[in-house]
């Protein structure tokens, strides 16, 4: 597995972002859907890796600074066909030493209250995530949850 930073210009990773909103709009109501699409991902105060075996892209994930000390995980997405392979581990403890690197204090995410969500939740908790109230511009949303971890 290899892990770099991406542009976000190649059609395997536009192809995964589009897999990753359309599972989000189905899952959860519009009012509820925090994925980032490719303009936004683009944004300077976030950086975005893709994760690769081979020439076949497995993952994706990306870090927004929030302030100096916090960070937030956004992104976090295996193909549906490919899970189960430990990408998103991957990712998650690339991204983990990203954010230990650049002197945060601590990492949080959104991620959603349904069960589709349950083994995302059950990876942030394996590596120490806890749950937490609402952070940064999130309000309260019972579809929902939030995650932190001081680092």
């Amino acid at each position: 597995m290899q892990i770099e930073v991406d542009d976000l210009s190649r059609p395997a990773i536009h192809a995964l972002l589009e897999e990753h909103l359309r599972n989000m709009r189905e899952i959860s109501p519009p009012e509820s859907v925090h994925a980032l699409d490719l303009s936004k991902l683009r944004s300077p105060d976030i950086t975005f890796w893709t994760v690769w075996e081979g020439e076949q892209l497995i993952g994706c994930g990306a870090l927004k600074e929030l302030d100096s000390l916090h960070g937030e995980i956004k992104s976090m997405r295996t193909p549906e066909a490919l899970r189960r392979k430990g990408a998103g581990r991957a990712m998650l403890v690339h991204i983990l030493e990203q954010a230990k690197a650049r002197g945060y204090e601590r990492l949080s995410l959104e991620t959603g209250s349904f069960d589709a969500f349950k083994p995302a939740r059950q990876l942030y908790e394996s590596v120490g995530f806890v749950y937490c109230g609402p952070f940064g511009t999130y309000g309260e949303d019972p579809n929902s949850m939030f995650m932190t971890l001081r680092l």
